[in-house]
């Protein structure tokens, strides 16, 4: 599909929401169980509910947001109507906040044609494009099959190891006042705290506003934190916000991954 990258305007959906094989998903994450959306209720036309803390999500899991096992990943897709042909865009009604989940989950489970909508919800709306009420648009179960890539992902086994090579950088996502521990987790009983050998890169220096920066401006963030060679490990408060750093580093051409459990995980093993 001509234009389509990792990330699209508004203009560029709004011209291609016609197309056959154009799927639009709503990646925003729910604050009250059983809302699609936090506050908003419209939404993209036709787009469908990307539930990041249910159905993309191991909910029995010790930690928020842990990756599903392919198999459920796979299912909650094809539920989803998503085929092996779909060209997915992804948003969320921050503008940029949890839609890159969104993004690296399919990415990790092998689908290649996902992008994120710059801006988002917001921008869509400040361009006064069309929106309708929040529904539940009906549509064929899909043929969607998932691919685990492991090289997307990093465990908490691995980290040590990783922040004593050279070869690799763990960047951390969050704000500089809680990589600092000048205020506290927003989880109840979470410690401050950092992951040891890790550096500060806040996922909000890439954003002006609800929208992305030039890629000119990433690039010098990138370089101040971390070599062009080396593999990078992003990490956050529970891997949401880590991955819109994935999808920077991804287009700029670094390796790198998410580790998935992030502070959470870690601030809660390691005392």
């Amino acid at each position: 599909m001509e234009g389509f990258d990792n990330i699209v305007s508004v203009q560029w959906l709004q011209a291609n929401l016609g197309q056959p094989n154009l799927v639009v998903l709503d990646a925003t994450i729910a604050r009250v169980a059983g809302k699609q959306s936090n506050s908003e209720t419209q939404q993209i036309p036709n787009a469908r509910f990307f539930d990041i803390k249910k159905d993309f999500s191991d909910v029995l899991a010790d930690f928020p947001s842990t990756i599903p096992s392919e198999l459920q990943f796979e299912e909650s897709a094809q539920e989803l109507g998503i085929n092996k042909t779909s060209f997915i865009v992804v948003y969320d009604s921050k503008g940029i906040y949890s839609s890159p989940r969104a993004w690296w989950l399919f990415k990790t489970f092998g689908h290649a044609n996902v992008a994120v909508l710059d801006g988002g919800l917001p921008e869509w709306e400040t361009h006064q494009f069309k929106t309708e009420q929040c529904i539940e648009n009906k549509k064929l179960t899909g043929d969607f099959k998932a691919k685990y890539n492991p090289n997307n992902v990093v465990y908490f086994e691995s980290l040590e190891a990783i922040g004593k090579d050279s070869e690799f950088k763990i960047i951390d996502a969050r704000s500089q006042d809680r990589f600092t521990s000048k205020v506290a987790e927003p989880r109840a009983g979470l410690r401050s705290g950092t992951i040891p050998n890790s550096v500060n890169l806040p996922f909000t220096a890439l954003l002006d506003g609800k929208t992305f920066k030039p890629q000119k401006d990433w690039e010098a963030l990138f370089d101040n934190v971390a070599q062009s060679n080396q593999q990078l490990v992003f990490t956050c408060g529970s891997g949401i916000t880590a991955s819109v750093l994935s999808l920077a580093a991804t287009i700029l051409g670094y390796n790198n991954s998410v580790y998935d459990g992030s502070w959470t995980e870690y601030g809660s093993l390691i005392k």
